[in-house]
């Protein structure tokens, strides 16, 4: 994930001598108690929230979804109120991306991404998530990251403010911007991690809540790594997750074992109902903007209602409105450019205008065809080599089919002439059949919560759906059932469709 742009932070010239001696910026810490060094007040810290949420919400979308916005707005702010820093005002927002991630800005603007909503099972793991990321902004681990920068930088930076020189301009931006996306290191995502574990107990949910989201985001870490490998791609992981498994970590154990002591019910709240039934009908993935596809040696476009068809094993290279079918052998190929129709022209006018021609080698209007359309051959010329090229247009409401079809050499023309005239003839509207299949070919997926029954598995579950790249694995990621477990008839699960 790209990083926020976050405002310059100007500091006040002061000399040297104070600046080293720590005067300037001594504080307590308000999640441990103890002293801090810092170089930005509370006031600067909000502002830079303030000032920073508008361009996170620009950059990645907010989740067009009152009633979920809502729902982790409530829990998000029940737990604000058990930190340690409940005078803030605290903000909280589900960003529209796929990325599995959440993030906190200084000053209490927490996000989550429904990406990583997908994953998540019940409003106690959800808790952990954003318990974590108040951990984030009670702990101040922004505001210490840019103080250990600015400090590192120190003579750089007073002798940049003494002669006039914004030193400092980008230092939030590439340091500590980079830290609140990637994470901000071991010590400071454990802090984060036991702070958050005491405040969902303190909020009524079991603390070890912590282990098992993390057990959950490892998963999906290790999946995504190994999808990323085979796709040639970057992988886009949680920051919160360590080197090793939770289930593993002794330290992890330790710290969230503190918050024992913390619990308010002797059966601390889970709510996986209550959660389950807020996510159904979740965005899932990358949203599918196309108009079109090709199946098979179709072609078809929801957006201007039309279908073509191509012969049988041609290859087809297709966009919204240009379309490239080549033969097996590689001998002929067909281009169909889709285009505005100019209507007060003729389309045999337009065609010779076109092609720079005063005349088409048996040119005339194509037969078969209920549209207006003409069709005919550019012969040899110096502007298009030895080759002979079929040419048709056909006018399709208010928009004009450009049909181009030539062979790699002129001996094979006639042989393929007739799979190019075919495809124009094929030109109609979608039928009903044909209408359903783009549809759901180019409609984005989504989650949906339904319950198991009797004999189902992931693996047919997989089958069911629309699922590509190991489905069956990520059915069993996003219900907390990796690497190997099976749905259990009448349990809720989450499917993909």
């Amino acid at each position: 994930m790209g990083k926020p742009v976050f405002p310059s932070l100007l500091i006040p010239f002061l000399p040297v001598m104070v600046l080293a001696g720590g005067i300037a910026g001594c504080a307590t810490n308000p999640a441990s108690g103890t002293p801090d060094l810092v170089f930005m007040s509370e006031a600067s810290e909000i502002n830079i929230g303030e000032e920073n949420d508008p361009k996170i919400r620009e950059k990645f979308g907010v989740y067009d979804n009152a009633e979920l916005q809502a729902y982790i707005n409530r829990v998000g702010q029940k737990l604000a109120t058990q930190g340690d820093r409940p005078n803030l005002v605290y903000h909280f927002t589900v960003l529209d991306s796929p990325e599995v991630n959440a993030f906190a800005l200084p000053g209490g603007y927490i996000y989550i991404t429904r990406g990583l909503l997908a994953y998540l099972n019940s409003e106690a793991e959800l808790a952990a998530v954003l318990g974590h990321e108040i951990g984030h902004v009670t702990a101040r681990h922004a505001v210490r990251q840019y103080t250990k920068a600015t400090a590192t930088g120190f003579v750089g930076m007073v002798i940049g403010v003494a002669t006039g020189i914004q030193a400092t301009q980008d230092l939030f931006n590439n340091v500590v911007g980079n830290a609140i996306l990637s994470g901000y290191g071991r010590e400071n995502e454990l802090e984060a991690d036991r702070l958050g574990a005491k405040y969902i107990a303190r909020g009524g949910y079991d603390p070890h809540a912590v282990i098992q989201v993390l057990g959950v985001l490892k998963n999906q870490e290790e999946y995504e790594i190994k999808r990323a490998a085979a796709e040639n791609r970057e992988p886009h992981i949680y920051h919160g997750v360590y080197a090793s498994h939770p289930s593993a970590d002794k330290r992890l154990q330790e710290a969230v074992g503190q918050a024992d002591r913390f619990k308010t019910l002797a059966e601390p709240k889970v709510a996986q109902g209550e959660y389950l039934k807020e996510v159904d009908k979740l965005l899932f993935g990358k949203i599918d903007r196309r108009d079109s596809i090709s199946h098979d040696n179709h072609y078809y476009n929801k957006a201007i209602n039309v279908a073509l068809a191509f012969q049988k094993d041609w290859q087809l290279d297709t966009n919204d409105y240009l379309i490239t079918a080549t033969s097996p052998d590689f001998k002929a190929i067909l281009r169909v450019d889709i285009e505005d129709l100019v209507k007060d022209m003729q389309p045999d006018v337009f065609l010779k205008t076109r092609m720079g021609v005063s005349s088409l080698e048996q040119g005339g209007p194509l037969q078969g065809m209920k549209f207006p359309a003409y069709a005919g051959i550019v012969p040899a010329s110096p502007a298009f080599g030895d080759r002979k090229t079929r040419v048709i247009v056909v006018y399709y409401n208010d928009k004009r089919f450009l049909f181009s079809g030539a062979t790699d050499k002129p001996e094979g023309f006639a042989a393929s002439d007739p799979a190019f005239i075919s495809a124009a003839i094929s030109l109609h509207p979608l039928s009903a059949q044909e209408k359903l299949l783009v549809e759901k070919a180019t409609d984005s997926l989504h989650v949906h919560v339904l319950r198991a029954q009797a004999g189902d598995s992931f693996a047919s579950l997989a089958k069911k759906y629309p699922l590509k790249n190991d489905g069956e694995s990520l059915l069993r990621l996003i219900n907390d059932k990796f690497p190997d477990g099976e749905p259990q008839a009448g349990e809720l699960i989450k499917i993909i469709e």
